[in-house]
């Protein structure tokens, strides 16, 4: 159930503005189907969420057609015209360059990158801003980037972080696949972080596009010897937060 400002969304007129055939009306269905009461402050708050989940999608659909490779820490790459790469092995933006330009950099020049899943998780949801914000304000939002997974986050981002158990799994989500017998000589494949794009496929980065039995598969193929629990995924989700998030785009 949809509430705007404690009353129901009037379903006709929010379904009207959107494709038959689009993620945002599949979004919009589960909203409207669920059990649970969905509450925005405006109708414009709301399709403000919509348009982020779908640029976050679009946004993993591009960064797995660039060619950034898949690389552990100590192996990273990244484009030294826009970032400068730290010892961690993360990414900082250089002085005297655009936030916009390096973020769209890595979607024209992948293959001058490599990294691991987690940051190709924050990649994605600053690509999905860009399209949403547009240059100006994006590069006001947020002037000073550090990408390596979860630990130099922007504030602003911070709750993609964390994950919770939701009622609902919508496209967008971050979801996560844990391999809880991993073989300790290859750490990274301890689980894989990935993009809810609807319709049973995921966005993994160094899986790619799959199905959920696929991703687990690749990661069952890395378990310690005599292994006997399998990979899975987990039942919860890493969301932003769309509602500050529209805040600013105002």
């Amino acid at each position: 159930m949809i509430l705007i400002q404690n009353k129901p969304v009037d379903e006709d007129q929010l379904i009207k503005q959107f494709s038959q055939n689009g993620i945002e009306l599949q979004i919009v269905n589960t909203l409207l189907k669920s059990e649970v009461k969905y509450q925005y402050d405006s109708v414009e708050q709301l399709i403000f969420e919509i348009n982020l989940r779908k640029e976050i999608i679009n946004a993993s659909y591009n960064l797995h057609k660039s060619g950034m490779d898949f690389e552990v820490f100590r192996e990273s790459r990244c484009n030294p015209d826009f970032w400068n790469r730290t010892d961690e092995g993360g990414f900082i933006l250089k002085d005297g360059v655009k936030p916009s330009d390096a973020i769209n950099d890595i979607f024209t020049n992948g293959r001058k990158y490599g990294t691991e899943c987690a940051t190709a998780m924050i990649i994605v949801y600053y690509k999905a801003l860009l399209s949403v914000y547009k240059d100006d304000k994006f590069n006001k939002l947020f002037p000073r980037i550090q990408l390596m997974n979860w630990h130099y986050v922007d504030r602003l981002l911070k709750e993609v972080g964390y994950m919770d158990k939701p009622q609902d799994y919508l496209p967008g989500d971050r979801r996560y696949f844990i391999n809880p017998d991993v073989n300790p000589l290859t750490p990274e494949w301890q689980g894989e972080n990935v993009i809810d794009l609807s319709n049973g496929n995921y966005y993994g980065h160094g899986i790619g596009i799959e199905k959920a039995a696929i991703i687990i598969r690749e990661l069952n193929n890395a378990r310690i010897k005599d292994a006997n629990k399998t990979a899975y995924l987990i039942d919860s989700v890493g969301r932003p937060n769309f509602k500050k998030l529209f805040e600013l785009s105002r």
